[in-house]
Formats: structure tokens, sequence, C-alpha cells
């Protein structure tokens, strides 16, 4: 049976443009929960940058936003598994020039790599799926810091998921990436602990109707399923006010 994540009575419920005025930065923004994510900050006043590696992908969210009147978002170009330390600085000097700060971070892009034994593990499927599930969101963290300490009260919230908190079979360099993704955020909560305007946390989206999903899971029915933007309730809540004295913590969404 079809879960319904949102209540009437939920503590996460929030007034309308909780958003206004913040800048937030979403990779993976072009599918699934990274463009139900886009959209969903952009309806409550967000400035939005699109972070993704297919254009044609970004443009149609880009049109969305667009068409419902949301503050007009901003496209950044970036295949994270081939992006190198140039890439990373153009998308950090871009960022400061055109918005001198960064209110919210939302890592979402990732892959799901081989659903195979370890023993029969492909190696370079291996490399590119940690590289990209972790490696990077540690180096996009690391560059655009400057970015998020400009702000009053900036959100970085990771992707983490069920095979990130119990291994589980057959899941492989997915599974160990996301037990990778919350342990850097449990770090960077702890290392700005003490007077800082930064805030990390994790959130498990769980299972949601999406390519990623289908792939994974080939004969479940996804209609069973929520849509991206049936659980985008507690992603709401971490880049709002409302989540500013948390850090260190995993959410997840339909729980």
């Amino acid at each position: 049976m079809k879960k319904t994540p949102m209540t009437k009575n939920s503590p996460y419920k929030l007034s309308k443009n909780v958003l206004k005025g913040k800048t937030i930065l979403i990779t993976g923004a072009g599918d699934g929960i990274g463009r139900s994510a886009a959209i969903s900050y952009a309806s409550q006043g967000a400035t939005v940058i699109l972070l993704g590696k297919t254009k044609a992908k970004l443009e149609k969210v880009y049109d969305e936003i667009e068409q419902h009147g949301y503050p007009a978002p901003s496209i950044s170009l970036m295949d994270l598994l081939l992006a190198d330390a140039n890439d990373y600085q153009e998308l950090i000097d871009n960022l400061i020039k055109e918005f001198n700060k960064l209110d919210g971070l939302l890592l979402n892009a990732a892959i799901l790599g081989d659903r195979s034994p370890i023993e029969q593990y492909d190696v370079q499927k291996w490399v590119e799926t940690i590289h990209i599930n972790l490696t990077s969101q540690f180096i996009l963290v690391k560059t655009l810091l400057p970015a998020l300490k400009k702000s009053d009260n900036a959100s970085v919230v990771f992707t983490s998921s069920g095979v990130g908190k119990t291994g589980k079979a057959f899941w492989g360099a997915y599974s160990v990436s996301k037990f990778g993704v919350e342990g850097l955020c449990q770090i960077l909560a702890e290392e700005f602990d003490n007077d800082s305007t930064i805030r990390f946390n994790c959130i498990n989206p769980g299972a949601v109707r999406t390519k990623m999903r289908k792939s994974a899971y080939p004969l479940e029915n996804p209609e069973d399923l929520p849509a991206p933007e049936e659980v985008m309730e507690k992603y709401l809540w971490l880049m709002s006010e409302a989540s500013k004295n948390i850090s260190g913590k995993s959410f997840d969404c339909q729980q």
C-alpha cells in the first residue's frame, strides 16, 4: 500500500515562503528527488542553483520553475565523475560573483552502481560509484564552505539511505558510499559545532518512485510508492529556519 508521508499535524509542516531570500544549490537537480526538491524550494521563495550533467534536463526544470512564477533559477553544468579542480573553482567563483553567499546545499546526486556480490564487483564501477556518491560530496562541501560561511544560517543536507545504516547483500559500493555519507555528515557537524552558522544533516527519502528505484527493483509496482514531491516535507524543513539548531542528525522522510 502506498504510504502517505505528510500529515496535517506533522511537526515538520511549514508556513508559506519559508525560504524567501535564500539561495540553495541542489546536485542531481535534473530528475527525480533533485528535481522535486528544486521546485519545492523555489515554491517557498528560494533562488535555486540547478547542478547536474545533462543540460536538457536542467533546462526543463528551469522552465518549470519559471512558468510557476517562482524566483528565477540558475543552471550549473557539472559532471561529478569527470570534474577537476578547475571545475570546482569555477563553481565557487561564479556562485560568489552572482549570489555572494549560499544558504543551502542539497547533496542529492548519486548512482546505483552494480547490484552484485562483492566477490564479483567490477573494480572500476566501484571506484566510480564511491567517487560520485561520496568523494564528490566531500569536494563540493569543501569548495563551497566559503559561500556557506557568508550565510547567517546555512544548511547542508546529505542524502542517505536505509542501506547506509544497515549493510545489505548485493548493494556493494552504493551501500558503502551511503555509510560514508552518514560519517562525513557527523564529522562535519562536530567540526562546526562551536558557534557555527552552518548545520549538517542527512535525509533518507525511503522508497520513492524514481528511475533509480525502478532500476534497483524492476519487478516492483511504482504506483505503490510515493512520488518524489510527496516526500518533500522534511527536505523543506531542513532548509528552513525551523531546523536551525539541528545538526549531525539523520532523518527518514517516511517515518
